[in-house]
């Protein structure tokens, strides 16, 4: 699943080429992906001639402003990812215009595609159908009981190591699954939770209640850096994701535990174990984070 740097660099390539833009077409093969309005010719109706105003980032949410007061969320799941550029039909199936990256198989299961006044296309391609996309007022959206029961965005400045200590505070459980609920911290997933805990030296079952104020500070910083290195790096692509040119992101080459069982780690040479817990993979080193 995307996470946030996978979603940071989505919106921000969609805000270098999409801004300014209006809708005036939306095409889908699998409507059921729009679960609000749940009828698909009403969403359609009421998103052309919108005009994208902003195009942000709430967690894992894509989140386009448009005018009139609305705003259009994509949620892109397991294995959904948004491109930006022109597709044709042919038989039976999208196919882009130009010769690249967007014709990389993992680009091709294009379940919805929004046209745009200057042509350029916005498409979703989603392996398992599992995105959903939503049409809001602005206004209901940003206090909606799934926005404001989020936690906080752990890039903003405002994210300081004291907010992340009122965070965990009276929460209980495994700390690998805690960070990953988005009611605690917004954005943070399988791929960078494994590798945060890594550079904290902090095991992934260990009980929140009883890390030590080292180990919190050390957790918080080790958050901020590979989330940072994550946005910076394009986020991971060794699965589904792509950016919005259908190109893989770059962190890859930074990644320390997550996908490298059994292979050494890079402090101490240990093979790397896998642990299962709560349906989720937990990749650690047993000597650098012991429990």
């Amino acid at each position: 699943m995307p996470e946030l740097p996978e979603v940071e660099t989505t919106i921000r390539g969609l805000h270098s080429k999409v801004l300014k833009r209006t809708f005036v077409d939306v095409w889908s093969d699998w409507k059921k992906t729009v679960k609000k309005p749940k009828d698909f010719e009403l969403f359609k109706k009421e998103l052309q001639g919108k005009k994208i105003i902003r195009v942000w980032r709430k967690a894992k949410n894509v989140i386009f402003d448009l005018s009139k007061g609305y705003s259009l969320l994509i949620h892109m799941k397991m294995t959904g990812h948004l491109m930006v550029g022109k597709w044709h039909l042919e038989h039976g199936k999208w196919q882009p215009d130009k010769k690249g990256p967007l014709e990389e198989k993992i680009n091709m299961f294009i379940h919805m595609l929004f046209t745009m006044d200057d042509g350029q296309m916005i498409a979703l391609s989603d392996l398992r159908k599992f995105a959903k996309v939503e049409l809001w007022k602005t206004e209901e959206l940003l206090n909606s009981k799934e926005f404001l029961g989020l936690g906080p965005e752990p890039m903003e400045k405002s994210f300081t190591l004291a907010k992340f200590k009122q965070a965990l505070k009276g929460k209980r459980g495994k700390i690998k699954q805690v960070i990953m609920v988005p009611e605690v911290i917004a954005g943070i997933g399988n791929i960078y939770s494994s590798e945060a805990l890594w550079w904290a030296r902090i095991h992934p079952k260990k009980d929140v209640s009883k890390l030590t104020d080292t180990e919190l500070a050390l957790l918080y910083k080790a958050i901020k850096k590979v989330l940072a290195a994550g946005i910076k790096l394009g986020g991971e692509s060794f699965a589904d994701y792509r950016d919005i040119d259908g190109k893989k992101g770059h962190f890859d080459k930074e990644r320390r535990v997550y996908k490298r069982e059994k292979q050494p780690c890079f402090r101490c040479r240990t093979p790397i174990l896998r642990l299962k817990f709560g349906g989720r993979s937990a990749f650690f080193c047993p000597t650098c984070q012991v429990l």
